[in-house]
């Protein structure tokens, strides 16, 4: 991997959690409102597979997904807008967090149902395959969403027809509050894929390099014409679910462990007593991203003053997207209706008669 590939990763982790702590602020000031879904910890996962994709492969994630719009490249502050219900943001502030969309970037969006992704993803990857097109569909989704239905089906159906997708479960081990071991029979959900002949890996999604690896090997995969793709990504969110959750099911030596294996050592603003302080996360050991930058400097990609730079960039780039957001009007009714009737053709709608 070039110096300019290695940098642009360690960038895009360093904006992730950038970007998620000030979405935390702006939360706990009332300046966003509704389900706030955050990705600390995981940042690994998203950097190391969209690095690994083309810009004509489709993407499809979950309620948890503006890191995989960051780095896909939808602009910070039209997602920062979104979040904040405003007329800028990439849905025009109509979707709010667990609804982004881009289809010029073919971000299919983010869906809030639990397994709705599994479908979307077959319906993109059944069309590439109809038109016989060299692109792949990448299907984020969580443990949690291995026991709904739609994943037997899709990935049935995938392998039925040989579908371009690669699946990829954001292993974080827990179904909102319940750990992965009280909620599924079988722990280790790749090997769920083999009752419908897809090959399966297992990866540590702490570490961005073994996850970009076998994501471009998977795709590869894909691309040359062997069907859908299974990764199993194990991460771990510092957070608790959403905003909403303190997390507080879960044992304080298990978040430490992962604290120590940190996919990133960027400023963390503490937003809510259950998140760990910078000094808490200097006590637990090196984080990922700390190991992440120590491995640039030795192959001598970046040194320390070149990461200090790159943070300080970063946060400027995320205040201006602050900014940007709280200073954009909100939708009218206008913006609305427009939305509404986007994509009816032939449907006539019922008006009241008063």
């Amino acid at each position: 991997m070039d110096k300019l590939q290695m940098s642009q990763m360690l960038r895009d982790m360093l904006r992730a959690r950038a970007f998620e702590e000030a979405a935390a602020q702006g939360y706990a000031q009332g300046k966003i409102a509704g389900f706030l879904h955050l990705y600390p910890g995981e940042e690994a996962v998203a950097v190391g597979v969209l690095h690994a994709a083309e810009p004509g492969d489709y993407v499809v994630s979950t309620y948890r997904e503006h890191v995989h719009a960051l780095v896909r490249g939808v602009p910070a502050p039209e997602i920062m807008a979104e979040l904040h219900g405003k007329k800028t943001g990439i849905s025009k502030g109509m979707g709010g967090s667990m609804h982004l969309f881009d289809a010029s970037r073919r971000f299919l969006g983010g869906y809030a149902i639990v397994g709705e992704t599994y479908p979307i993803a077959l319906g993109a990857a059944y069309a590439v395959a109809y038109r016989r097109l060299p692109e792949a569909v990448i299907c984020f989704f969580g443990d949690g969403a291995v026991n709904q239905g739609t994943f037997h089906e899709s990935l049935n159906m995938a392998a039925l027809w040989k579908l371009p997708i690669l699946f990829v479960c954001e292993n974080n081990h827990y179904q909102i509050g319940t750990e992965i071991h009280r909620h599924s029979a079988i722990t280790e959900v790749y090997k769920r894929a083999c009752g419908y002949g897809i090959p399966a890996e297992k990866v540590d999604g702490m570490d961005v390099l073994s996850v970009h690896a076998a994501a471009r090997k998977a795709l590869e995969r894909v691309r040359s014409g062997d069907g859908p793709q299974f990764l199993e990504l194990e991460t771990y969110r510092y957070r608790g679910h959403s905003m909403a959750d303190p997390g507080s099911y879960r044992p304080s030596v298990e978040l430490d462990a992962y604290r120590a294996n940190d996919p990133i050592a960027a400023a963390i603003h503490e937003a809510e007593s259950g998140y760990p302080s910078p000094e808490a996360i200097a006590a637990a050991g090196p984080d990922c991203i700390t190991l992440f930058s120590a491995h640039c400097c030795r192959e001598n990609h970046l040194d320390e003053t070149g990461i200090a730079r790159m943070r300080q960039e970063i946060q400027t780039e995320i205040d201006a997207a602050v900014r940007f957001a709280e200073a954009s009007e909100e939708p009218d009714m206008e913006t609305a209706w427009s939305i509404l009737h986007a994509n009816r053709r032939y449907e006539t709608l019922m008006e009241s008669p008063e």
